[in-house]
């Protein structure tokens, strides 16, 4: 079980320690892949001109940009809303980036920026086990989203 509060605690730290979202989030991939149990990739999208480009990650090789609307990470940001996939081979329009994955959630990270809030990216957990992911992996992942949103600095993001 994923002592989330201490997760929160080590995140804020990293990003305490250098806010930018490169620095940051790659270190706070690898705090995920080695705190979370059966897991196959841990990382971030962040948008880029419009879609999704794929951001510092734990795992094996990634789908590199991905289309708003398509996939569990496109929709997620397209409906603004945490998506938390039992079996992501039964939904609809599902992009198998590792055909390893079985189950997946994603959670939109949204930030103030030069462009005011805004959804910057999200961050994407997939795992080879069905049905991996529970509301209290969902609760505890959002807070530490609700903490990369308000901390991390995404200035340079390419709009």
């Amino acid at each position: 079980m994923t002592d989330y509060i201490l997760l929160r605690e080590q995140a804020a730290a990293i990003i305490e320690t250098e806010p930018h979202y490169v620095a940051a989030l790659s270190n706070i991939a690898a705090l995920l892949y080695e705190s979370m149990d059966r897991l196959n990739w841990a990382g971030f999208y962040l948008m880029d001109r419009g879609s999704l480009l794929v951001g510092p990650f734990q795992g094996k090789t990634a789908c590199i940009r991905i289309e708003v609307g398509k996939g569990v990470c496109g929709t997620a940001v397209k409906e603004d809303r945490i998506l938390r996939v039992a079996d992501v081979h039964e939904f609809p329009g599902h992009i198998a980036c590792d055909s390893a994955s079985n189950s997946e959630i994603v959670l939109p990270i949204r930030a103030t920026t030069g462009q005011g809030t805004r959804i910057v990216g999200v961050l994407d957990i997939d795992s080879p086990v069905k049905r991996r992911f529970s509301e209290e992996d969902e609760a505890g992942l959002a807070g530490l989203v609700k903490c990369i949103g308000e901390k991390v600095d995404f200035d340079g993001l390419r709009e």
